[in-house]
């Protein structure tokens, strides 16, 4: 499974969901700013040049509702099977989080920016999740071995964006 994000405004991003909403599974998501299509699909992208991810963890289906959470986080070649390992490992609490609707944990093939995607009901039940316990246990430092030197697998800080999946009214 694949994701393609393109960015445009929020009436070009509506027309090409209703163009494609029979056929394909696209999320509109709306920004402060700006608006970002993303197309979910095992074929190749409808989008001339966006940007592109293979989905390696998933949990439920995207919807077009809600408040999503991408948290970018810049990889670097060499840490991306370390870091890739910790997510596939992971406690995978958050799904009984309530509030929580669907995960994406998206591989960059065009970049070295990993997305973790989150979708909730709202943001509040997002700032819940990320002041909960559960929370902090999931993003605990993991110990290593006495003698062995932590190796720095990131290119740069991670940010986070966030978006309503709210449709515009017409």
């Amino acid at each position: 499974m694949f994701v393609y994000i393109t960015s445009g405004t929020a009436d070009y991003m509506e027309k090409m969901r209703k163009k494609y909403v029979e056929k394909e599974n696209m999320i509109i998501l709306h920004g402060s700013g700006n608006s970002v299509l993303l197309h979910e699909s095992e074929k190749k992208s409808l989008f001339a040049t966006p940007r592109k991810y293979e989905v390696i963890d998933q949990v439920n289906v995207l919807e077009q509702r809600g408040y999503f959470v991408l948290n970018n986080i810049p990889v670097s070649d060499e840490g991306r099977p370390i870091f890739e390992q910790r997510f596939l490992n992971r406690a995978r609490a958050i799904e009984n989080e309530p509030g929580f609707i669907a995960f994406r944990l998206l591989r960059p093939l065009d970049s070295d920016t990993y997305i973790v995607l989150t979708q909730w009901t709202g943001p509040n039940s997002y700032e819940a999740w990320n002041n909960s316990q559960s929370f902090k246990n999931a993003h605990s430092k993991p110990d290593s071995a006495p003698g062995v030197k932590k190796q720095n697998i990131f290119n740069a800080a991670s940010y986070i964006t966030t978006y309503s999946g709210k449709v515009s009214e017409e």
